[in-house]
């Protein structure tokens, strides 16, 4: 307070910024950055129209052009995908210049341009026989020819060499009596089974024999001829059931050089391989 008791005037000092104002301001970065990037466009334009070719140019082009369809380029798929318009349909571009169907979809063509497409609706390939007989073996479509409790001793699968047909003895269900080419009633009636479902097929049929291994203390191991005599059984057991001798292709015997798993002794290794060869 001054001499006189009156208080002291409070002064207030306000400092004005200038922001942005002179050259010190970054206005004309962003304005210079736009120019650079113009000019690396019109380098990249003038790049790529030299580079490419007048076919190249002419498919960038189809690209960028406004078209009334939604897809200018038809990519194989269906609806607007395929280039469908919910303006009109004759303006749509059927064949595309950048498409990779070579097949005709069902709602609406959508063909590609790939140079190898033949002149007509490319046909589905017709169903294989080989299949037609593993489903009906198995019961895929539908009633199954083996009963369930036989279903146990059959494993299919479909090779090159044709449909491999694996009949297999378990431990409790043999194929044929132990250390003989005698079938059992199972072996018979599965035989009568896969005799009627070779009947669907003209397929030549190979017979191929396989048993589990021996004891290596036997003088004489007879896993060749046993494995070869019940090859020739089960041909014979064919042939009783109307299978025709001619279709019969060959008959091997494998001893016990292929085994199923890897316990070369187990009772899995015994089994029968019937093989409808492709034509």
């Amino acid at each position: 307070m001054g001499a006189q008791g009156i208080p002291a005037p409070v002064i207030i000092k306000r400092k004005k910024v200038i922001q942005g104002g002179g050259h010190h301001g970054g206005a004309w970065k962003v304005a210079y950055a736009d120019f650079v990037t113009a000019m690396m466009a019109f380098f990249m334009l003038m790049w790529l129209l030299n580079a490419t070719t007048e076919q190249q140019r002419k498919g960038l082009a189809d690209y960028f052009t406004p078209t009334v369809p939604i897809n200018r380029i038809s990519g194989g798929g269906d609806g607007a995908f395929g280039g469908d318009s919910i303006f009109s349909e004759n303006v749509l571009p059927q064949k595309g210049t950048g498409a990779s169907a070579t097949t005709v979809t069902k709602q609406k063509q959508a063909l590609g341009s790939t140079g190898v497409q033949d002149q007509g609706q490319e046909q589905e390939a017709p169903p294989d026989p080989l299949d037609t007989v593993n489903e009906a073996l198995l019961g895929r479509g539908g009633e199954s020819l083996v009963m369930e409790k036989m279903l146990e001793h059959v494993v299919t699968r479909i090779t090159d060499e044709g449909l491999v047909i694996e009949l297999f003895a378990l431990p409790e269900a043999p194929l044929f009596l132990d250390g003989t080419d005698t079938p059992t009633d199972l072996m018979h009636d599965l035989l009568i089974l896969i005799a009627s479902a070779t009947r669907m097929v003209r397929n030549d049929i190979a017979i191929e024999g396989h048993v589990r291994a021996q004891p290596i203390v036997l003088a004489e191991n007879p896993v060749w001829d046993l494995s070869s005599a019940r090859a020739m059984r089960t041909r014979h057991l064919l042939e009783t059931n109307e299978t025709p001798t001619q279709r019969i292709a060959r008959i091997t015997g494998h001893a016990d050089r292929d085994p199923a798993i890897a316990d070369q002794m187990a009772v899995r290794n015994d089994r029968i391989e019937l093989i409808l060869l492709r034509q």
